[in-house]
């Protein structure tokens, strides 16, 4: 018998306590991976301006990479992190009230309609992580359209003003790549966090036995999910590369 408890509740989560649990708050290989969204989309503009590609990053690092981890944490203690809950509802608050101000202050430049970007950021981050109206915007479909779909689509009309078809094709790979992490980090966040002992054998067909434990279920979905997160952040990169050479 193998227990499911006693593990890190997170493959990249770090040993409880001081700074390692902002690190693991920050979830950097998803964190990343959802910011790759944001700089395909913005790497899809036939002209990239850098500058605005930078606050474009900026914003959804504080929005989805600290406020929506922070408001998570709050809600459950998923990554059981000893971060006293004042300091998680003062980084929720000020990462995503910075995000919304960012979001301002380039709309204010750039086109006034990206405000219906913000507000619908703001609102997403919210209702998401907090679960509010029982759940009703929180489960795969509303991940892979809040955390896949828009930080291209938003990034992209940052850039450009606009939505065309190429952007709608962006959105949609990131709704699908959002959609395999999801069906991926659901198992093993079960075997993580959930189940309390893994307990069998897989028999193989030429006899031989090997243990049926933890490791067996997480492995390969986690082997996976590093492997995406890596994929997005290369594909970005290449993306963003051709603006360069």
């Amino acid at each position: 018998m193998t227990t499911g408890t006693g593990t890190r509740p997170a493959f990249y989560a770090l040993a409880p306590g001081g700074w390692r649990d902002y690190v693991t708050l920050l979830h950097p290989p998803y964190t990343l991976w959802h910011l790759s969204y944001v700089a395909i989309g913005a790497a899809l503009a036939p002209h990239l301006r850098w500058g605005l590609l930078g606050l474009t990053v900026l914003a959804f690092l504080l929005a989805m990479g600290v406020g929506a981890h922070a408001l998570d944490e709050l809600h459950g203690r998923p990554l059981e992190t000893r971060i006293p809950a004042r300091v998680l509802t003062a980084a929720a608050a000020l990462s995503i009230g910075g995000a919304v101000a960012i979001g301002i202050v380039v709309a204010a430049r750039e086109d006034w309609w990206l405000l219906a970007f913000v507000a619908v950021g703001a609102a997403a981050v919210v209702a998401y992580n907090l679960e509010l109206a029982g759940g009703l915007f929180h489960g795969d479909l509303w991940f892979a359209l809040d955390w896949g779909a828009f930080p291209a689509l938003t990034a992209y009309f940052a850039q450009t003003h606009t939505v065309r078809w190429d952007a709608v094709a962006a959105a949609a790979f990131a709704v699908l790549a959002s959609h395999a992490q999801r069906v991926l980090s659901t198992q093993v966040r079960d075997v993580r966090r959930r189940i309390a002992a893994v307990k069998g054998t897989i028999l193989l067909r030429d006899g031989r036995v090997e243990p049926l434990d933890a490791d067996a279920l997480t492995a390969p979905a986690e082997r996976a999910l590093k492997t995406l997160a890596a994929a997005l952040v290369a594909l970005a990169a290449a993306m963003l590369l051709y603006h360069v050479v």
